[in-house]
């Protein structure tokens, strides 16, 4: 026992209780999900606890994992809560994804294969027929992060993941906004051509316009949402101002159709 633990006293300590407060940690990120806890709702330590049939340990461990994803805030004295959502939040985490997710495709593309190729092709294929909001946040993650999986970069797609986690409750707002969503799908196809291509500075600038481009979106949505009275906040968001507003796309397609007509 010395040996394996350098002599430091590990008889009879607790092991962690992940499995309960990963479950319980899951069940809450899909009751905020699913709008059964709102915006700054309270999670009380206790009545969740009681609700699962648990101790205190397991739920602190939970409320922590989600406080770290963005889900949840605790305060001292007052305890934890849902987190509301913050546009200024929300377009930090794409600018962050925008220059690590650059990177991390730069660094991939010398490496994949025509089988990792082919496993990115079905995966954008998987997210563009996608209509269930939870699943196609999945698929989405997934198809992302197959992009830069050969990079070799293990810190890096840690990071990239745990960004992923930050933004879910985001991304989820997308699907108020139908014609992003097809937007959304052909930007993964163009970036996905310029992987196979080869063509790193074009793979680059496509994905990182991509995250650019979702982030403003959010935002500009979070903040008109925020200046809206009360009552009107319950309005769909494809019918605010946001959803109306052309996004940087343009430029893009406009620079595709001169490329495709010099080639």
């Amino acid at each position: 026992m010395s040996d394996a633990t350098n002599g430091f006293p590990l008889e009879g300590a607790a092991a962690p209780r992940t499995s309960t407060s990963r479950m319980i940690a899951d069940a809450l990120r899909s009751a905020i999900v699913e709008g059964k806890l709102a915006p700054d709702a309270p999670l009380r330590q206790d009545a969740i606890a009681r609700h699962f049939s648990v101790s205190a340990i397991p739920v602190r461990e939970a409320l922590r994992q989600l406080a770290s994803e963005g889900w949840a805030k605790i305060e001292v004295n007052k305890g934890a809560s849902v987190a509301s959502l913050s546009a200024d939040e929300a377009r930090e985490i794409y600018e962050i994804r925008s220059a690590l997710e650059s990177l991390a495709l730069g660094l991939a593309i010398p490496n994949h294969t025509v089988a990792t190729l082919r496993e990115v092709s079905a995966l954008a294929a998987a997210a563009k027929r996608e209509r269930d909001p939870s699943l196609y946040v999945a698929r989405n993650e997934a198809f992302h992060m197959s992009l830069y999986a050969p990079a070799g970069r293990p810190q890096l797609l840690e990071m990239l993941t745990a960004l992923h986690r930050r933004g879910e409750r985001y991304l989820r707002l997308k699907f108020g906004f139908p014609e992003y969503k097809g937007e959304s799908d052909s930007e993964h196809t163009e970036i996905l051509a310029a992987v196979k291509r080869g063509d790193v500075p074009m793979a680059q600038r496509l994905v990182a316009e991509h995250l650019l481009g979702t982030g403003d979106l959010i935002y500009r949505f979070l903040t008109e949402r925020a200046a809206l009275p009360a009552a009107a906040t319950s309005v769909p968001p494809s019918a605010h101002t946001a959803a109306a507003k052309p996004r940087a796309a343009s430029s893009r397609s406009r620079s595709r159709t001169a490329d495709e007509a010099s080639s």
